[in-house]
């Protein structure tokens, strides 16, 4: 795949205002990525009147059966969305973290801001019914999903992009939007020289359980080996484990539930009874972790990246998928009050680029505590002040 980058003065449009300076000119986007933050993207542009088709190389458009921890700042951008009542129905709200020892003793009970009247300050959801909740708002916000398809060249002369497709086709749009992960394709086509996802020597393990009654929060466990449990539903929960990881190895999927059985040896009794719960091989979610963050541009011309394709953060602090939805909403609000496409471009980065390192750089200082390869990290403290960072307006 390759990106040709032909005369790049970016002409201003015409428009006309509302009275409150809103560009009324609709623009035609392609969004490659058919995760949350191309859905999310999907549904504000959609909503502002903007014709958007995305794209998913994934034929059957499925993601993992584990859940997913969407907090104060999700909720507040679902409302902006319009889908929080979505959100809610088909989530588990929750207004605090619990932090434990590893020994099993709560040492901490963090509340956690509600920014949303009504609504919780967290929201414990299962990744299949949140992809059902932006899948189906996405098209009802007119977006045209494509799948098994993905961009095999983008020609951006200046004016727009004319994008060819691996089904053949070709189009020519206004915008190009690559929300497309922290292994983006996108990115490799319009920043070759950009640097790859740097695997940080740790993991995670997710499975799902029966939720018990006293579950009603997160729980975080400190330690070398740090796991949680989250609510996602009256009924169930989900378990993450994190583990250090050297050398990046592979586990077969036959051995998957016995190798997380035995990541979790030295653990106090309510977890090694869930330790022993895991016997499912297809249920058990592992993924290396890996992050990225681009200090320089994040467009250029008219193709801009969103999300982990831009940003992509370990998942200590429960945000990465945060950031990829705030992304879409401040994009809609640039493209709908800036006077040209560079315009909006540079300001949403403008907006962006601070708060998504903060979470990327305290991440990665978790993380790296936890392998005992940087300085102590007091897990309950890192929490509170993202807490208070992601409260701030976007």
């Amino acid at each position: 795949m390759r990106v040709v980058s032909l005369p790049t003065r970016l002409v201003e449009w015409r428009y006309q205002s509302d009275g409150v300076g809103k560009i009324l000119k609709k623009l035609n986007v392609l969004v490659i990525g058919g995760g949350i933050g191309g859905l999310t993207a999907a549904i504000a542009l959609g909503r502002d009147g903007h014709r958007v088709t995305v794209i998913e190389k994934d034929p059957t458009w499925t993601v993992y059966g584990v859940g997913i921890i969407q907090q104060a700042n999700v909720v507040r951008a679902a409302k902006q969305l319009g889908i929080l009542n979505d959100y809610m129905a088909a989530g588990f709200g929750f207004d605090a973290v619990e932090v434990y020892l590893p020994t099993g003793q709560c040492i901490a009970k963090i509340p956690t801001p509600r920014l949303v009247d009504g609504a919780p300050s967290n929201l414990g959801i299962g990744r299949p019914a949140l992809h059902r909740v932006l899948g189906n708002r996405a098209k009802g916000a007119g977006a045209d999903i494509r799948l098994g398809v993905t961009a095999e060249a983008l020609n951006d002369d200046g004016q727009g992009v004319d994008a060819r497709f691996s089904d053949g086709q070709s189009s020519r749009y206004d915008l190009v939007i690559g929300a497309d992960g922290y292994n983006s394709q996108t990115r490799g086509m319009v920043f070759p020289e950009a640097p790859k996802p740097q695997f940080i020597g740790q993991a995670v393990w997710r499975y799902n359980f029966v939720k018990p009654p006293e579950v009603t929060c997160l729980r975080a466990y400190e330690g070398p080996i740090g796991y949680g449990l989250v609510p996602l539903s009256d009924s169930l929960m989900y378990m993450y484990v994190t583990t250090p990881e050297p050398g990046n190895p592979r586990y077969e999927k036959s051995e998957l539930a016995a190798a997380m059985r035995s990541k979790l040896t030295v653990v106090p009794p309510d977890i090694a009874a869930l330790r022993e719960q895991i016997t499912d091989n297809g249920g058990v979610v592992y993924r290396p972790l890996e992050w990225l963050f681009l200090d320089g541009p994040w467009h250029k011309g008219r193709v801009v990246l969103l999300g982990d394709a831009a940003h992509a953060t370990t998942p200590h602090l429960g945000q990465g998928a945060g950031m990829a939805v705030e992304d879409s909403i401040v994009i809609a609000e640039e493209l709908a009050t800036k006077p040209s496409i560079e315009a909006a471009l540079q300001g949403y980065q403008q907006r962006r680029f601070d708060r998504c390192k903060f979470i990327v750089d305290s991440s990665v200082a978790i993380c790296r505590s936890q392998l005992g390869t940087g300085p102590r990290v007091e897990q309950a403290v890192a929490t509170k002040a993202m807490f208070e960072r992601i409260a701030q307006p976007l």
